[in-house]
């Protein structure tokens, strides 16, 4: 079932899906399938599209007919259009994917200061 509401106080307020969908981490496809009404939009982005949107859950809120929930615990796998490979991830809390991609983060800072340390290095000719 479409979200008329929805779509219409965002139009009206002048929003982009594009900005909508920033705002529940999520990317435009996904975002626009849940305003068709193809994908179910879950309560805690009911709440951040009306705080959002500056109004009432209630103006925007249309019950869902719809069956396929996207998890959106991280932007990174909130969307199920990556096929195969994004399904083995559904599980996992996005506070561990946050964790592990900080982490890498990390390593990635270490690899190249380590990197500019090896530069600066003078090296045993032999």
């Amino acid at each position: 079932m479409q979200k008329e509401k929805l779509r219409v106080i965002r139009k009206q307020k002048g929003y982009t899906q594009q900005q909508v969908a920033d705002i529940i981490s999520t990317d435009v496809s996904n975002y626009s399938r849940k305003e068709s009404g193809d994908v179910k939009i879950v309560q805690d982005e009911w709440d951040k599209i009306a705080r959002f949107l500056d109004v009432p859950v209630e103006d925007i809120f249309e019950d869902d007919d719809a069956t396929i929930v996207v998890n959106n615990d991280h932007p990174v796998f909130n969307d199920s259009s990556a096929g195969a490979i994004n399904n083995q991830f559904n599980n996992i809390p996005g506070s561990i994917i946050e964790n592990l991609q900080g982490y890498i983060a990390l390593l990635k800072e270490e690899n190249e200061r380590l990197k500019e340390e090896l530069k600066d290095t003078p090296r045993n000719k032999k």
